[in-house]
Parts: structure tokens; C-alpha cells; sequence
């Protein structure tokens, strides 16, 4: 992390702020509605403490829903230019490593003070839209809220309950809202999901492996695989963004807004689909992607991800960049809006906290509390640092890889290439779900090609996991 310009430890200023914060009960007033005595409900994974947003929905006429996001209020309890603001500016990140978690933020804030912890009182900034039976988000508007958490879920045994494969979670039994709550949601984001790839949004399954101990022994790096739940809170989260970023720009904010360009390597993304008997156009077309990837999906469920994990590498890597007031966004070509902003995380991510820095000014009706150049500044060290935090978390990742496979030097894995370049040819097996270097018999490979290696050696200090092609 100190090589890659990120703190791995807090200041003693930053500690002594922490120290010193005490647990306060929020009163509201004008400006902030009292709406603890809602359904809301937290779905994240098990182990997660650092929970930053809540949801819960409204049965409308004629099929339509009101649906509610609630985002922990991080700035309330972090002000800007303080040792811990600092802190969290610098790495503008959490870092999830194989080995340790680095917070942005101090965890006695990120999973207790400013997390929407179950049973809590909490502040909050509510994303409330309206959505069409179709899934279109016909109206939005932002405020502040103090809000409760009814029910700490978690993804898988939400997802089983949901698909009836498991029985309903304890909170979701012991309460009968919750329940008619999450089937609401359910229903409402699918109706999101549909239309979202219906205009071109890409269906992407690239299952990032998770690190899985045996007590202290690190003993497997298994696919952290989607479900029904955690796609749930993805659409919640993308229709919340999208509307936060409209929010600001009727408000006249310049904005800090996620983007993904329209990808540079289409023409390797057409050879990749040409070789699956597919045809792509010649011009960059995400609905014309996300068909192609429907009709792999169906075609050949097992092979998804590798198809995935081909089209990732060759889309490129997103970025931040300032969207001033009339300004035409480059977008996200990949889930195929052109209003879209990071704000819902903002325990984890410091582009989140400088947002909602930004829509609470125009809540209250202030000036920005950044100029279009300190926006200027921040997306471009914000686009730098996530990369310097992939890095870090990749370089862990390969170490821990290198672990689990040295016993098994001389075996043959089925991989694909995930990587090709004047650098080097990089292919990832299947299991464990690691990447290695193809340092042997790697010429005439591309990303996306089905290859057949051979384990030669493991380095786990550097990382390295070197195959030869067989």
C-alpha cells in the first residue's frame, strides 16, 4: 500500500478525533424527516458492518411503486478538512485484501457510528423514486431523513428465501412487513433490471474470487457468485446514483460522475464473438453486446463468466470525471445510462462523501462546497487511487494464489486469457479462480481465448503463478 501511495494505518490525529466522538441522538427538524417508523431493512453479506444503505418500497396504483434508498449520512459525523476527512481523501477507498481489510474510515465509525446498524437511529440522505410497472423511474427527489434498520439481511439466505430453496431469514419470519417489504422490492427491481437490458445495459458475470479460512488457514479462493438479492441491491443502487446525479443537475451542481468510455478494443470484442459464431456491428453498440450475451448465456450457462471476464478486460476500467451544469456525460457504456454518479457508498468510497457534500448543499440551498477545479482535481486522484487500491488488492490476491498453489506445480488446468499485451499474456483457471502469467508458448494469444496450461512455479512473497501453454 506505501508503494502505492496509499495509508495502510490512520494518523494519531485522526485516532484522537475518533476517540473523541461520542454517540449522539439526532433530533430532527425541518429540514429532516422522521422516518424511522418504516420497513427499512439493510441486505448486504454476512460478515459486513460497514452498512451504508437501506431501502424500502410502497405498493402504488396501477402497478407502479414508490421506492426509497437510504444512504448513511457520512458527513454529518466526518467533516471536510478534518484529520479524518484526510485520511480518507488520500486512499479515497477501502482496500478488501485476501490478508486484511483497510477501512477509508475509522471502524468505530464506518460499523457503528455512521453504519445504518440495525436498531439504530440514524441519519440518513433518502433517494425517493417513483417507478413505472415497467421499471422506469418517473420521478426522484433527494431530502434528509433520520431513519431506523428494521432487519440486517444477508444476500445468500435472502436470495434462497426468495427462489423458495430456503426457509425466510429469522428478522424476515418475526416480521410480516419485512417480508411483503422484500418481495415488493423484488418484484420492483426486476421490472429495473429487464428494462435497464432492454436498453442495453450489459449482463456481466465475472464472479471475483473471495478468500475462505479454515480458522487461521487460508483454504480456498472461491467465486463470489451473484443471486437474486444482490442483484436486487445492485439495480436499487444504479436507479440511486442515476437519480442523485439528475438531482444535481437540476440544482445547477457540477457533479463527479462515474463513466465508462465507449470501449477502445470493440474490434477484439467482435473477433471474440465472431469466433462463438456470433456477429457484432462494426461501430460500438451496447444493446447489440448485451443481445450477444443473452444468447450466450443461454447457450452455454457454464462458460458465461470466462465470456464475461473476456468482455471486462477488453471494455476497460471506469473513471471518475466532472459533469458540469449542461454539460453532455460521456456515460456508462456498460450499464447504458448517461446520468450516473457514485453516492451510495460512502463508508467505503470518498467519491460517495464528496457527493453527498454536494447534494446536501443543494438541499439546503448553499454554494457548492467544491469549485469545477477542486472537482477537476479529485476525479482525477480518485480514478488513480481505485486503481492503486486494485492493484494492492490483486498483488494480495496473486500472493494468496501462489499459496494455495504450490503443492500442485507440473498439473494442467483449463484457462482462459485474460490478458495480452507487449507486457505479457495473463490466463485465469477455474479452480481455484486465480490469474497467472503465461510465460511459455504464448504466442498467437489474445484475451478470450479457451487455453490449456501447465502450473511451471509460484513465487508467494511477488505473487507470481507462471504457466506454460500445453
Amino acid at each position: 500500500m506505501t508503494e502505492r501511495g496509499l495509508r495502510p494505518d490512520f494518523s494519531p490525529a485522526a485516532l484522537a478525533q475518533t476517540e473523541a466522538l461520542g454517540e449522539r441522538v439526532v433530533a430532527t427538524g425541518p429540514a429532516i424527516r422522521d422516518l424511522r417508523d418504516l420497513p427499512w431493512a439493510s441486505i448486504d453479506n454476512d460478515d459486513t458492518r460497514d452498512l451504508d444503505q437501506l431501502s424500502v418500497a410502497e405498493p402504488l396504483a396501477g402497478g407502479a411503486a414508490k421506492l426509497l434508498v437510504a444512504v448513511a449520512d457520512v458527513d454529518a459525523t466526518v467533516a471536510e478538512g478534518s484529520a479524518i476527512d484526510g485520511h480518507a481523501r488520500a486512499n479515497t477507498t477501502s482496500v478488501y485484501t485476501a490478508a486484511e481489510i483497510f477501512p477509508m474510515l475509522p471502524e468505530r465509525l464506518s460499523t457503528d457510528l455512521t453504519s445504518l446498524g440495525e436498531a439504530r437511529d440514524r441519519l440518513a440522505i433518502v433517494v425517493e423514486m417513483t417507478a413505472s410497472p415497467e421499471g422506469a423511474v418517473t420521478a426522484s427527489d433527494v431530502y434528509r431523513a433520520l431513519v431506523r434498520n428494521q432487519a440486517k439481511l444477508a444476500y445468500d439466505s435472502v436470495a434462497a428465501w426468495l427462489d423458495g430453496s430456503g426457509e425466510a431469514p429469522a428478522a424476515v419470519a418475526a416480521r410480516p412487513a419485512i417480508a411483503d417489504q422484500l418481495r415488493l422490492q423484488a418484484r420492483v427491481a426486476q421490472a429495473m433490471k429487464e428494462l435497464r437490458h432492454h436498453r442495453g445495459a450489459l449482463t456481466l458475470e465475472t464472479a471475483e474470487a473471495r478468500a475462505v479460512f479454515d480458522g487461521d488457514v487460508l483454504a480456498d479462493l472461491r467465486p463470489d457468485e451473484k443471486n437474486a438479492a444482490k442483484e436486487l441491491i445492485e439495480d436499487f443502487m444504479i436507479a440511486a446514483n442515476v437519480a442523485t446525479a439528475q438531482f444535481l443537475e437540476r440544482h445547477g451542481f457540477a457533479s463527479l460522475r462515474r463513466v465508462l468510455r465507449t470501449p477502445e478494443r470493440w474490434d477484439r470484442i467482435v473477433e471474440l464473438a465472431k469466433g462463438l459464431g456470433e456477429q457484432l456491428p462494426a461501430e460500438p453498440s451496447a444493446p447489440a453486446l448485451q443481445a450477444f450475451l443473452a444468447r450466450r448465456r443461454k447457450a452455454a450457462p457454464s462458460r458465461f463468466a470466462d465470456v464475461s471476464l473476456s468482455v471486462v478486460k477488453l471494455l476497460g476500467s471506469g473513471e471518475y470525471a466532472v459533469e458540469l451544469p449542461g454539460g453532455q456525460a460521456d456515460g456508462h457504456f456498460g450499464l447504458a445510462v448517461k446520468d450516473y454518479t457514485h453516492s451510495t457508498a460512502p463508508n467505503r468510497r470518498f467519491p460517495d462523501l464528496a457527493t453527498q457534500r454536494l447534494v446536501k448543499a443543494a438541499i439546503a440551498g448553499r454554494p457548492s462546497p467544491y469549485t469545477a477545479e477542486q472537482l477537476e482535481e479529485l476525479a482525477r486522484h480518485c480514478t488513480l487511487q481505485e486503481d492503486n487500491a486494485a492493484k494492492v488488492e490483486r498483488q494480495v490476491r496473486k500472493s494468496a494464489a501462489a499459496l494455495l498453489l504450490a503443492p500442485r506445480v507440473g498439473e494442467r488446468f483449463d484457462a482462459i486469457v485474460t490478458g495480452a499485451s507487449p507486457k505479457g499474456t495473463w490466463a485465469r483457471i477455474l479452480h481455484p479462480a486465480v490469474e497467472g502469467r503465461v510465460v511459455r508458448g504464448e504466442h498467437g494469444l489474445d484475451v478470450g481465448d479457451a487455453v490449456r496450461v501447465e502450473l511451471l512455479h509460484t513465487d508467494v512473497e511477488r505473487g507470481f503463478i507462471d504457466f506454460a501453454r500445453a
